[in-house]
């Protein structure tokens, strides 16, 4: 239990590095929770007061509006009018982690003088510092969201408690533990530890996902401005005030990213349904009635596809191919076998966080067919892993290839 004291007259280890390590924690977990949730009901008071002044209803109701939006965003869906809606939408996801991340960084650096130093680690001896902080970070985080749960739901709309906690504990667990080891300098010193193609492999894994939803948002974004004209035709069939557009436009950015991994998974071929019984892929378009939603606008028309549209499918591989060389430049090697390792294990890494990323995308919208939307996550993985795993590897040799031919082979000293 050393990680529960301070580390006396350890080099560097400042009162600011020092901090009470429970209670710092549990606050920190708290504050990365609280922070997207004040938005939340801040967007709901508003969105309440601008639907129609105030005239109906009272800043409670806002305020239940905007709790169930944080809620969903940690996958508790909700009932309206008796209809499940599941749909997670990852916007807000994504301000969520992106909150336990930067909280969390904070957290470490303030408990990093806590535990063994970096000599004492690397000599093996324990270090439960990260363990205990992010134990004490989770139990804040699913304090502020249980608490969020019993005071919003009611038993019409019944968000899923056992899901909430569930997402709170995979958010701290994945972005919680991990800022907290890096904000305290532990991951630094466990990297070292990590054979070197293996570090270089997660760094082009991260890489190879990054520029397949850029890609993707770059494609969805040229599908919707080539539709632009039924978009706006649906705003102006909704009747929206321009507060009401506002806030509409609002919610409706908060599923861009759910509709970017759609996209991607457009791209690799499986494609996704808008309704059970439908699919919208390279090769084939079937659709039946879809929702009033603007950005629906993107989906193409309805029947066979163009010729074109199934060479799409060539983007995948080549992004996998493009992002692991730029990625083994700055981690060069001259071993072919390493090139090759590296970029394939980094693409099945990425398809396998992408299929992930399909997962939680999916959901229902609505009553009957709309209780199916999104992609079938594992068909995702099976592509991605594939197209991404083949695109990894010609990507890593080709970049061992020209470093070969450029690079002085004295300097490199690989650890395999």
């Amino acid at each position: 239990m050393t990680s529960l004291l301070p580390a006396p007259g350890r080099i560097g280890a400042d009162v600011r590095h020092r901090s009470p390590l429970v209670p710092v924690s549990l606050i920190g977990g708290a504050a990365a929770a609280a922070g997207t949730l004040v938005v939340c009901l801040a967007f709901g008071v508003v969105g309440w007061f601008v639907a129609d002044a105030g005239a109906h209803g009272t800043p409670r109701d806002g305020l239940r509006v905007g709790a169930f939006g944080w809620l969903m965003a940690h996958g508790s869906g909700v009932r309206v009018d008796g209809v499940a809606v599941t749909i997670v939408p990852l916007g807000l996801s994504a301000l969520c982690a992106w909150s336990v991340w930067r909280v969390a960084q904070r957290v470490g650096s303030a408990i990093s003088g806590h535990g063994p130093d970096a000599e004492r680690i690397a000599d093996g001896e324990r270090d439960w510092t990260v363990a205990i902080a992010g134990a004490a970070f989770t139990v804040g985080y699913v304090a502020v969201a249980v608490i969020t749960l019993v005071l919003a739901r009611t038993p019409a709309t019944a968000p899923s408690g056992g899901r909430v906690v569930g997402w709170s504990v995979l958010l701290c667990l994945a972005f919680g533990l991990t800022g907290i080891a890096v904000g305290s300098g532990r991951a630094a010193i466990w990297a070292t530890g990590v054979r070197g193609w293996l570090r270089a492999a997660v760094g082009a894994s991260l890489r190879i996902l990054a520029t397949m939803l850029l890609v993707s948002t770059a494609v969805f974004a040229v599908a919707l401005l080539v539709d632009i004209g039924t978009a706006a035709n649906v705003m102006s069939r909704l009747h929206t005030s321009a507060g009401e557009a506002t806030v509409y436009t609002g919610l409706t950015a908060t599923t861009i990213p759910n509709a970017v991994v759609y996209t991607a998974s457009y791209l690799l071929g499986p494609g996704f349904a808008v309704g059970t019984g439908t699919l919208v892929s390279p090769s084939l378009v079937s659709l039946g009635p879809v929702p009033m939603f603007p950005l629906l606008a993107a989906l193409p028309d309805n029947g066979p596809t163009p010729a074109w549209t199934t060479y799409l499918m060539v983007l995948p591989p080549l992004v996998a191919a493009v992002a692991a060389a730029r990625a083994q430049r700055r981690v060069p090697t001259l071993r072919w076998e390493e090139g090759a390792l590296r970029g394939c294990v980094g693409g099945v890494l990425a398809g396998v966080l992408l299929g992930i990323l399909a997962a939680l995308s999916a959901g229902a919208v609505g009553p009957g067919r709309m209780r199916d939307i999104g992609p079938e996550a594992m068909d995702v993985l099976v592509h991605a892993v594939t197209a991404f795993g083949i695109g990894g590897v010609i990507g890593g040799l080709a970049m061992t290839w020209w470093q070969r031919r450029t690079l002085d082979p004295a300097p490199l000293d690989s650890d395999g």
